[in-house]
C-alpha cells in the first residue's frame, strides 16, 4: 500500500525550520491587548463596517505609500464564504500569486484567537522546472491541520479583481469593503473583509518560501502571521 498522507504540515522539516524566523524575545512577547493591531482588527469583524469609507481615501494616491522591499500581503472573502489570498511584489502590481484557500473566512478568523497563525502550502508536483509559486496545486494547512487543496488562479475573478482594484495604493489595514454588485457593505454571503499588510520574504532554497507579516507598530516580538510554500521532493 502507498504511505498515507499525513493531515499535519510537517513544521519539523528542515526546509520549513530554515524559513522560520527566529525569535529570541519570544518569552518576554508584550501581553495580548498590546499585540498586533492588524490581525486584532480582523478578528473584530463583522464589528468594523467603515473600512469602504477608509479604502476609498487611502487608495487615491498613485504611488505606494511606504517604498522599501517588503511584499504586500493580503487576505480577503466573504464572511460566509472562503478566504482568499493575494501576493504582490507592491500594493500597485500585478498579483503574483492568487489562490482561495479551502477554509471559511470566519474558520480563520477564529485561528487568529491563536494571536500566532501559521499558513502551509505544499506542492507535490515531482518536477523543479518553475519557481515555487508558479505550481499549480497545492494542500493547504493552517496551524498544523489539513484543510484541503486549491489551484493557484491563472487568472483573477470579478471578485478578486473589484478587491485588488478597490486596495489600489494601500499599503496597511483591515476592513470592510462594498461588494462589486450593488456597491453595499453586506450581502448574502455577509461582508467582503479584507487585511492587507506587509510580509517579509525569506527565500530558503528554490523549493521553499516564507513570508512573515511585518507589524506596522514595529514590535519586536515576531510575526503573528505566517505563510510558507514548500515543494515536495
Amino acid at each position: 500500500m502507498p504511505p498515507m498522507a499525513s493531515p499535519y504540515f510537517p513544521m519539523d522539516n528542515p526546509a520549513i525550520l530554515s524559513l522560520l524566523r527566529p525569535t529570541p524575545g519570544e518569552k518576554h512577547r508584550k501581553s495580548t491587548s498590546s499585540r498586533g493591531g492588524l490581525l486584532r482588527m480582523f478578528k473584530l469583524f463583522p464589528m468594523l463596517t467603515s473600512g469602504c469609507k477608509m479604502v476609498a481615501l487611502l487608495g487615491r494616491p498613485r504611488k505606494p505609500m511606504l517604498k522599501d522591499s517588503a511584499t504586500t500581503g493580503t487576505i480577503f472573502g466573504y464572511r460566509k464564504g472562503r478566504v482568499c489570498l493575494a501576493i504582490q511584489d507592491d500594493p500597485h502590481s500585478v498579483p503574483i500569486f492568487v489562490i482561495e484557500l479551502p477554509m471559511l473566512t470566519s474558520l480563520l478568523q477564529k485561528e487568529m484567537a491563536s494571536d500566532i497563525v501559521r499558513i502551509g502550502l505544499e506542492s507535490e508536483t515531482k518536477t523543479h522546472k518553475k519557481k515555487v509559486l508558479e505550481e499549480f496545486v497545492w494542500a493547504v494547512f493552517c496551524n498544523g491541520r489539513k484543510m484541503g487543496h486549491s489551484l493557484r488562479r491563472k487568472q483573477l475573478s470579478d471578485d478578486e479583481l473589484h478587491v485588488m482594484q478597490l486596495l489600489r495604493g494601500v499599503s496597511m489595514g483591515a476592513g470592510v469593503l462594498p461588494s462589486p454588485n450593488d456597491k453595499e457593505t453586506v450581502t448574502a454571503d455577509g461582508e467582503l473583509t479584507y487585511m492587507r499588510a506587509r510580509f517579509e520574504r525569506v527565500v530558503g532554497s528554490k523549493d521553499s518560501e516564507a513570508f512573515h507579516m511585518i507589524n506596522p507598530d514595529g514590535a519586536a516580538s515576531g510575526p503573528e502571521l505566517s505563510i510558507f510554500f514548500v515543494r515536495s521532493n
